[in-house]
């Protein structure tokens, strides 16, 4: 008696079984969803607006024909100026240069600070006396010089009415000769603030310098 074996079309089935370490693994890759996705869901609801980048729109810029009336320095018509602005006071601008044609000087001026309680005094230019008035202001404006060739030596031949001439950066002032003294070098007053407007120029005279020549002018408009 033979016996047969039988034998199936079927495949067997096969029983997969995943290793542990992958099922620890989506575990804990689970696990982490969970604790970060909420933390995640607020920040996205709390999130800033997005930038507006829309073309902005024209900036206005006034015309002349609606400003004018308001704003005249918007205009093309001149504008009238207070005359109080052009006073004396108004001009405090030091004195760069002066010339007296007469007597062919023409130096530069530049500000003689105070040390010691004596102005500084110029080997090259003359000086204009720190605290003394600027041209066109009341007072008295002091300038200064050596008597010396190509300084104000031909000072010594100055006369009453000759024309003095002060520039500062943006205008010219003209002076003319009012009065000429010889004084002691101990005599200040001549130097001294005046409730006149008046120009004061000095220097050295005299054996080995014992006096100074005092010129004083006044303003010829």
């Amino acid at each position: 008696m033979s016996v047969r074996r039988q034998t199936s079309s079927r495949l067997p089935r096969l029983k997969f079984r995943p290793p542990r370490r992958f099922i620890k693994l989506v575990l804990i890759v689970f696990g982490v969803a969970l604790a970060v996705f909420p933390q995640l869901y607020r920040q996205a609801g709390s999130a800033p607006p997005a930038a507006d980048f829309s073309t902005p729109g024209p900036t206005l810029i006034p015309t002349s024909a609606s400003t004018a009336s308001s704003s005249p320095l918007l205009s093309g018509d001149p504008i009238k100026i207070d005359p109080g602005l052009l006073s004396p006071g108004n001009l405090p601008q030091s004195p760069v240069r002066i010339l007296i044609p007469g007597l062919n000087i023409d130096l530069p001026v530049i500000e003689a600070q105070v040390v010691n309680g004596y102005w500084e005094l110029s080997e090259s230019t003359a000086s204009h006396g720190v605290g003394s008035a600027n041209p066109g202001q009341i007072g008295n404006t002091v300038i200064f010089a050596h008597a010396r060739e190509g300084l104000f030596l031909p000072l010594r031949r100055i006369k009453i009415g000759d024309p003095v001439y002060v520039l500062t950066d943006s205008r010219w002032y003209r002076y003319s000769v009012d009065t000429l003294q010889f004084v002691a070098p101990s005599q200040t007053s001549v130097i001294s603030p005046s409730p006149d407007e008046i120009l004061t120029l000095f220097t050295c005279s005299g054996f080995l310098d014992s006096q100074r020549l005092i010129v004083t002018a006044r303003p010829s408009r």
